[in-house]
């Protein structure tokens, strides 16, 4: 699996810093995939959310300082900057696959890195969209398998 490009969204990281959550299956998925596979690719908009979320809905909530670290760390990856064309194009690609902009801004940052595939939860396992695999690494847990 190292050869894939995979798009990393802001879940998978969030599951692996979630050091106290009670959901061990979870944080187990994803502190492997971040650990093992190469290939990975993040944007600009995965590192705010990161931030945001182990800050502010993490419970106990991340310290700035450490949440700035991850984001440091996270920056090792290759990382994708949201321009105004991108933005344009999420605009499009939300509209066309019915998905809320956040996501297809996800979506359009893995296209714009020649991803393979995107790894999340908030989209629908098994869809392709713009030609991108969507892959979501807890599918096995949240079926029951």
């Amino acid at each position: 699996m190292t050869s894939t490009r995979s798009f990393v969204d802001t879940n998978v990281f969030v599951y692996a810093a979630d050091v106290v959550s009670t959901d061990v299956a979870k944080r187990d998925v994803a502190s492997g995939l971040l650990a093992e596979e190469g290939g990975l690719v993040v944007s600009t908009q995965v590192l705010q959310e990161f931030y945001i979320v182990v800050t502010r809905k993490l419970r106990p909530a991340m310290s700035a300082e450490e949440a700035a670290e991850s984001v440091q760390r996270m920056t090792r990856l290759e990382v994708v900057l949201l321009d105004v064309p991108l933005v344009r194009q999420a605009i499009d690609t939300s509209r066309a696959a019915t998905i809320s902009l956040w996501d297809a801004l996800v979506v359009e940052a893995a296209r714009y890195a020649k991803c393979e595939r995107i790894l999340t939860e908030d989209l629908s396992h098994g869809q392709t969209i713009r030609g991108i695999a969507v892959h979501n690494p807890f599918h096995q847990l949240s079926s029951g398998s």
